[in-house]
């Protein structure tokens, strides 16, 4: 990454081309580009070195991504919080970032289940009904926020 960023410099390309080229933050390009290679070195070794918050539950998270590739970083965020009544309040992105962690080290592909869905023949009136599922952010009198979940059901009515 280091040398990508230099070489990305030394064709003369600007911190934010060089971020945008390579993906990353702009502000952590700008800091690749004013530190020396044994600066970067000496950095790298303190990331690999520094311990992780959620460390203790390692082997927890480990178990759930086996047996639950697709799991999302806020299903092991929901699994800590039911399992270990006294877990520690943490981000989401705590969370998000120790389970690419896990995944990367123990080699656990996310597992993207692409959803199926074909036309269906059409029915009979009576016959069939379509649901949807959402969700609305609602204010109360006192101006709280509230989160709803609804559904929405279509009939298809028989009329003669």
């Amino acid at each position: 990454m280091y040398h990508e960023i230099q070489q990305q410099k030394r064709k003369g390309k600007q911190p934010s081309q060089i971020a945008s080229f390579l993906g990353m933050d702009t502000r952590t390009t700008k800091k690749y580009l004013a530190m020396t290679e044994q600066e970067f070195d000496a950095y790298q070794q303190k990331l690999e070195q520094r311990s992780k918050r959620l460390a203790p539950y390692e082997d927890f998270v480990h178990r759930r991504l086996s047996d639950c590739l697709d799991a999302s970083s806020a299903q092991v965020h929901d699994w800590l919080k039911e399992c270990y009544p006294d877990f520690e309040v943490v981000s989401i992105k705590t969370v998000y970032n120790f389970v690419l962690y896990v995944r990367g080290k123990y080699k656990l592909p996310k597992v993207f289940d692409n959803r199926q869905y074909t036309a269906v023949q059409e029915l009979p009136y009576g016959v069939q009904a379509q649901v949807d599922f959402g969700e609305y952010n609602m204010t109360d009198s006192e101006d709280h926020r509230k989160k709803v979940y609804f559904f929405a059901m279509v009939l298809h009515i028989i009329s003669k």
